[in-house]
């Protein structure tokens, strides 16, 4: 699976290293491109899976704002509902970033 800004990947992993959650793809963090993300100041706390980290992907010199989102550390009970720890992979945003096999 990869995400894709224009011609660039800003993140890539095998399907099953990756996660699907509500319609959004989960990337491990480690398949994320280096200098892809800046941590965003967005609040937003989701009610079972706990606090979220807000991203903006960098891709040269276009900035998309909230472009994608990760929760540093998760509640217990979500690793339980999803069957796995999930704890810092990262979602994009699909009206900016293309995921896609």
């Amino acid at each position: 699976m990869k995400a894709v800004v224009g011609e660039t990947v800003v993140a890539e992993a095998a399907s099953e290293a990756v996660i699907s959650i509500e319609g959004s793809v989960y990337f491990p963090p480690d398949s994320v491109a280096a200098g892809a993300l800046s941590d965003s100041g967005t609040p937003y706390t989701c009610p079972w899976k706990g606090k979220a980290q807000y991203h903006d992907v960098v891709v040269g010199e276009t900035v998309l704002r909230d472009g994608a989102w990760s929760y540093p550390a998760i509640k217990e009970s979500a690793a339980a509902r999803v069957g796995r720890d999930f704890s810092g992979y990262v979602a994009f945003d699909a009206r900016q970033v293309r995921v896609e096999n």
